[in-house]
């Protein structure tokens, strides 16, 4: 961790802060850093928007991969207040930086109102004991598109 690491997590934090006081937003912030700049910054926007989606991470995510013209961030680096949920978590991956700085755990932010560890407990259960009923259907015809895609020459690389 340097100076600048601190910086941009007291930056994370303010717009957790920012979040707080907005109207529609959340107590979550996160910044986006490449080469020493920011190139994306925000708050939560899950109530205002009325996108459970539009955690801080999502947001600087989106926000980032426009400015960059690319789906994924190497050479980036994600500073956010709170350690990622699952679903942030899957999008950092796939979205690929260099490293994530996180300020506040997962069980302060349970201790604030925020508890993931249902969705954690939900995934480790066999699919037809989760709560939201999940049922595969039409498998086949599926398959079909997976199989046209491996065709492809011309497909991008995930």
């Amino acid at each position: 961790m340097t100076k600048q690491d601190i910086q941009f997590m007291q930056r994370a934090i303010q717009w957790a802060q920012k979040g707080v006081e907005a109207p529609g937003g959340g107590p979550f912030g996160a910044v986006i850093v490449k080469d020493g700049e920011i190139i994306a910054e925000g708050h939560n926007l899950v109530v205002g928007t009325n996108d459970p989606t539009a955690h801080a991470e999502m947001v600087v995510i989106r926000e980032a991969c426009q400015k960059l013209n690319s789906y994924q961030l190497e050479g980036c680096i994600i500073y956010t207040s709170t350690e990622p949920c699952p679903m942030c978590f899957g999008a950092i991956y796939w979205s690929r930086p260099d490293k994530v700085f996180y300020a506040c755990d997962n069980w302060d932010a349970a201790q604030a109102g925020f508890d993931d560890r249902f969705i954690y407990k939900e995934l480790e259960k066999p699919m037809e004991d989760r709560k939201i009923p999940f049922e595969q259907i039409m498998r086949e015809e599926g398959v079909k598109v997976f199989e046209e895609w491996g065709r492809k020459d011309d497909r991008p690389t995930y």
